[in-house]
């Protein structure tokens, strides 16, 4: 089974571009080393075509060579910080309806080319500079849960998980900046994404 893992920063993590089978040292290598063990017979091949700084325009500019073309069995999408981050970081405008018009056309081509379609859902935890982009975050959530909820196979929820656990552990545990995991908070996404993958298991 081929399972291809597509991103921003938060999957790409320091892969090396120039390898393959690189899977950097976030959460898809946390993922690899607990799902290759469980089923040691099964043939499993995982690649990691994360990029730092995407956007979800650039995972569908990307779509076709860096996920179709390689005719995996499922992906596993997480993507949509940065269209926030972006905005108040550059200035750069997020129009939500040319957001969720993308996010749509992605999802759509990617089950319309047979693929199973897991989405992790973006996270923002409250870093005291963060905690502006807290309300239009908000409103870009609602447009991703609704429509991955739609369209993919599997909707795995984490912006809630975290700041829950934020309420009783200090967040800086998961993530010191409010946006990238810590080693811990690599290993939560990938303890709850991998009961997404297994069901998917060929």
């Amino acid at each position: 089974m081929k399972i291809v893992f597509f991103g921003d920063s938060i999957t790409d993590c320091e892969r090396d571009r120039n390898d393959e089978t690189s899977l950097g040292n976030g959460y898809v290598k946390v993922l690899a080393d607990k799902l290759r063990p469980i089923y040691p017979e099964t043939d499993i091949e995982l690649i990691n075509k994360g990029i730092s700084g995407n956007e979800v325009c650039d995972l569908l500019a990307r779509v076709q060579s860096d996920v179709i073309d390689l005719k995996p069995d499922a992906v596993v999408i997480m993507i949509g910080i940065n269209n926030t981050i972006h905005k108040f970081k550059y200035g750069k405008e997020l129009n939500l309806t040319q957001f969720e018009n993308d996010l749509t056309e992605l999802l759509t081509r990617l089950k319309e080319a047979g693929i199973v379609v897991i989405f992790l859902e973006p996270f923002l935890l409250p870093a005291p500079d963060k905690l502006r982009m807290r309300k239009l975050f908000n409103d870009e959530l609602q447009i991703i849960d609704r429509v991955a909820s739609e369209i993919c196979d599997e909707f795995v929820a984490y912006d809630e998980m975290f700041n829950g656990i934020a309420q009783s552990i200090p967040y800086t545990e998961y993530s010191e900046d409010g946006v990238h995991p810590t080693h811990r908070g690599s290993r939560l996404i990938a303890d709850t994404a991998i009961k997404a993958i297994r069901k998917h298991l060929l």
